[in-house]
């Protein structure tokens, strides 16, 4: 049994539903499982796991500020035991977007720390207008637009393929 630590960031909720779920998979597999944001990560809770996961959204091309902190903050640790990362964003709903090697966010943040995870995962998320601000809910509509994506402001849309999500916790599970 492993001690496991997810951490997320998220801007919506639905990387931390995507958390959720991995936490449940890994019960399953006897883990013990503990979430944290990356706002309010605990000093010791990165020493006191086996094996660390990070998951975080994309808004406009960008991870939080948080997140990048986090991650250059505490890169020697993560890099000292099995760590996992996976990236929400709505570009991973088209093919050839939506694998660690072709999705350009993971590969920038990857190119800009010195943390080489073990395992990473990329996760189309949720489009959800009615969720978002007047100014974000225009710019996302006016990005779906421009990538052939729903623009109907009464879209609720969940593009997470919730067995890639399953099979990342299998992964893990086995490291």
């Amino acid at each position: 049994m492993a001690k496991i630590l997810i951490v997320y960031s998220t801007v919506d909720g639905h990387t931390l539903t995507i958390s959720k779920r991995l936490a449940e998979s890994l019960r399953a597999f006897g883990n013990q499982v503990r979430l944290a944001s990356v706002d309010d990560l605990p000093a010791m809770a990165l020493d006191e796991c086996n094996k660390v996961i990070v998951g975080a959204s994309i808004r406009y091309g960008n991870y939080r500020p948080a997140l990048l902190a986090v991650v250059k903050r505490h890169a020697h640790t993560l890099n000292g035991k099995p760590s996992a990362f996976f990236s929400v964003n709505l570009m991973a709903r088209k093919p050839g977007r939506d694998t660690p090697e072709t999705n350009p966010y993971i590969k920038k943040l990857l190119r800009h720390t010195h943390w080489r995870p073990v395992e990473t995962a990329v996760f189309a998320g949720k489009l959800e207008y009615r969720h978002y601000r007047f100014l974000d809910r225009c710019i996302i509509r006016f990005i779906m637009l421009v990538t052939g994506g729903p623009t109907d402001p009464a879209t609720v849309q969940d593009f997470t393929d919730w067995q890639k999500v399953e099979a990342f916790a299998r992964r893990i599970a086995g490291l």
